[in-house]
């Protein structure tokens, strides 16, 4: 069996695909890459075929050994890359061969590096996905982050790009300060005074340590909330709600005093008040947003969200289009 030997797993590096959709109704959430974008390009550029797994780091990403020829690629955060000791490329097509060792350096830009190599991931398929899902441990390699020691299998590796294919610079994401996220109000947004939600557009908020693939809490301002008699089922706090869905990209609001922007990994209902939801394109942004980092956001309605959904697909199609073997 070909696989690839992980000498050091780097910090919180897992294998992640387009994601276990369809699954929200048994409160389950799609995990999957939080950079759906840069997971995508990298998988263009080995040849693979859309959705197949690959590696999404945090921070710091793992070494690897390759047993046999495969073509790599490393998209994502702005990372330093090596291989066998020596600087490589990222955006591009990379052949390893045996014995190879594919490293990584301190990051540059950015929070998540991405890793394809031809013929994917190949860990078995969970609820018709191969994404880990950490907090109970299925998907995946053995439903946790890999560690050294840890051998990966790999699949059949198809016909792709040849060497040295790249992705043009204009088709790279940059990493802008602050993050604009566009975002849709609704939901609970009316538990929220005029004032309060107006600040949410209007104030800089800082990412704070606690941000993960499970949700990203932000710091910068108090809300203050409609005072009512809360509705039979909801908790005392003004925050709470009637139990709710709640879906990727919403923003809650417990407390009123540190928004969180639930992500890839996050429970899929509860009872705090969501006061509107980021684009789907965007989430691609804050994926790249590192602790610390600044975020605003950016008012928008159902069709630009759509478009910017559009928008994103066009460019993934233009990607599609330079690295075709022709």
């Amino acid at each position: 069996m070909s696989e690839v030997i992980v000498r050091s797993g780097g910090l919180s590096t897992t294998v992640q695909d387009a994601g276990r959709d369809g699954q929200y109704a048994i409160g389950m959430p799609p995990s999957g890459a939080m950079d759906q974008y840069s997971f995508a390009v990298a998988n263009l550029l080995v040849g693979n075929p859309a959705g197949a797994a690959a590696l999404e780091a945090t921070y710091l990403g793992p070494e690897l050994e390759f047993t046999d020829e495969r073509r790599v690629a490393v998209t994502g955060a702005d990372i330093a890359v090596t291989v066998n000791g020596e600087e490589a490329p990222q955006w591009r097509t990379l052949r390893l061969r045996r014995g190879d060792v594919l490293g990584f350096g301190g990051i540059r830009a950015g929070a998540r590096p991405y890793i394809a190599v031809s013929g994917g991931i190949d860990v078995p398929v969970y609820l018709g996905s191969r994404s880990t899902y950490m907090l109970t441990g299925i998907g995946g390699f053995h439903g946790r982050a890999v560690t050294a020691g840890d051998r990966l299998p790999l699949g059949e590796p198809p016909d792709g790009p040849p060497e040295g294919t790249e992705v043009p610079q204009r088709l790279r994401p940059a990493f802008a300060t602050p993050v604009e996220l566009r975002f849709v109000v609704g939901l609970c947004a009316y538990r929220l005074t005029e004032a309060s939600l107006k600040s949410v557009l209007e104030t800089t908020w800082k990412v704070t340590k606690d941000a993960d693939r499970v949700g990203y809490r932000l710091r910068g301002g108090t809300l203050d909330f409609i005072e009512r008699e809360q509705p039979f089922g909801a908790g005392g706090d003004p925050a709470n709600v009637v139990d709710l869905g709640y879906p990727v990209g919403s923003v809650q609001v417990p407390g009123g005093d540190e928004p969180i922007v639930l992500l890839n990994d996050a429970v899929t209902g509860g009872g705090y008040a969501t006061i509107g939801t980021v684009v789907s394109a965007d989430r691609d942004r804050i994926a790249q947003t590192g602790t610390g980092s600044l975020v605003g956001f950016t008012s928008v309605d159902v069709d630009g969200a759509l478009a910017a959904r559009r928008e994103r697909r066009d460019r993934l199609e233009q990607v599609r289009q330079a690295v075709s073997v022709r």
